[in-house]
């Protein structure tokens, strides 16, 4: 039977849980934090009969981190399909369960939503919990890469080629370079639908910096678009729920240990600011500023800079004028300051420190893996384990600083659009 014991210890992250009893899964769920949805399973089980029942039959839980909310949806239901535990009833809306059906082997081949089939020349991906979301999925992809949903081939270019979702159409494809094109829209589908995604952004940044350097400017905001909508694919909600952090009296404690042994002047960390810069190539690079204040999400102290030096090269340039900035104003002064990056970041904040006589306990948070810098000479690694609680704190800030800092320089980009 599980516990809250077990919990304690499970990422305040988005990804993946499992509730299993020896080697058999018995429920596979996600979420955008994991520990908050676990414990939410022990309190519905007083209420819930099915709750009780995946409680009582198991004594372990597993857990898998995920980068973002779409990557966990995609493998919650490759490892549901594969595993098939016993208490998934996710098929609330019809008796049979939904896939995203791909047929790989036509000429031009097409992409549904399709309930329990398996012709052995298609491609599925499932099985989804609702129409909605599978719908939500198809939708946004297809407005990054074109396909079509047609069952039948035509002899007139389809409405939706006009609109730019289906491109080429596969009722006007006439040549093998216009077939190719369409082919290689199919695989990459079929790559974000396996979860593997960074090419893909790769080759839009890298079509997005070809059209900048010729100028075709209108080509280029079609691309960062594309990315634009990449990002709100990775992240299906706007906004991530970011949790308060409950207990966080004892966490910060041993944030507070661990830190003391490189940072003398601390005292206790009541108020912890963390940053981080939105840019994706063209104009309106922004910085952001999240505050946690005794232990809570302090959304009234977050602070937005809109990057004011033109020409700046590098997020590293932009975080030196974001922090510059700050140091600048009368806020309270934080205990402790995080940045997002790695090496390279953290040496030039420590720089703007020296230059200025300021005693900060300062902290990055580099990725591939998370790993945390402390800002002192030498810049030791701290090492902690994946499902540390401190580690998970400092995650989540950055999180939240990555959101707030986005969702600004979407609000810029929405109004330059508007001009």
């Amino acid at each position: 039977m599980i516990t809250k014991n077990q919990i304690k210890n499970l990422p305040n992250t988005i990804g993946l849980y499992f509730f299993k009893k020896d080697k058999i899964i018995n429920y596979i769920g996600k979420s955008v934090n994991i520990k908050a949805r676990v414990s939410s399973h022990l309190e519905n089980a007083k209420l819930d009969n099915k709750e009780r029942l995946i409680i009582q039959n198991s004594d372990k839980i597993g857990t898998i981190v995920t980068e973002s909310e779409f990557k966990a949806l995609i493998l919650e239901a490759k490892l549901i399909k594969e595993f098939q535990p016993k208490y998934n009833s996710i098929w609330k809306d019809d008796k049979s369960p939904l896939y995203i059906k791909i047929t790989i082997k036509d000429d031009f081949p097409k992409i549904f939503l399709i309930r329990k089939e398996n012709d052995g020349r298609s491609l599925y991906f499932g099985p989804f919990s609702s129409t909605k979301i599978a719908e939500t999925i198809i939708s946004d992809i297809r407005k990054i890469i074109p396909f079509c949903t047609q069952k039948k081939i035509g002899k007139k270019a389809c409405f939706y080629s006009k609109i730019g979702l289906c491109d080429p159409c596969p009722n006007i494809i006439n040549n093998l370079e216009m077939k190719g094109r369409y082919r290689k829209n199919i695989n990459q589908v079929v790559s974000i639908l396996r979860g593997n995604v960074k090419t893909i952004i790769k080759d839009l940044y890298r079509q997005l910096n070809i059209y900048i350097k010729n100028n075709q400017y209108e080509q280029a905001i079609i691309i960062r678009n594309k990315i634009f909508r990449f990002d709100r694919l990775l992240n299906l909600k706007d906004e991530l729920e970011f949790s308060q952090i409950n207990n966080n009296e004892e966490k910060l404690k041993e944030m507070s240990i661990i830190l003391k042994k490189y940072f003398s002047q601390l005292v206790k960390l009541d108020r912890i600011e963390t940053y981080d810069i939105s840019n994706l190539g063209l104009n309106q690079a922004v910085g952001s500023m999240v505050v946690l204040n005794n232990g809570q999400i302090d959304k009234k102290e977050y602070r937005r800079f809109k990057i004011k030096q033109i020409g700046l090269r590098s997020d590293i340039d932009r975080l030196r004028e974001v922090i510059s900035r700050r140091l600048k104003q009368s806020w309270t002064i934080p205990d402790l300051m995080i940045i997002d990056g790695g090496r390279p970041q953290i040496k030039t904040i420590m720089n703007i420190f020296q230059k200025n006589h300021i005693n900060i306990p300062l902290l990055s948070i580099a990725k591939n893996p998370d790993r945390v810098i402390v800002g002192v000479e030498g810049l030791p690694n701290l090492y902690l384990k994946n499902n540390s609680r401190v580690l998970n704190i400092i995650r989540l800030l950055r999180d939240e600083s990555h959101r707030f800092a986005r969702k600004y320089h979407l609000f810029l980009r929405s109004k330059d659009f508007l001009l």
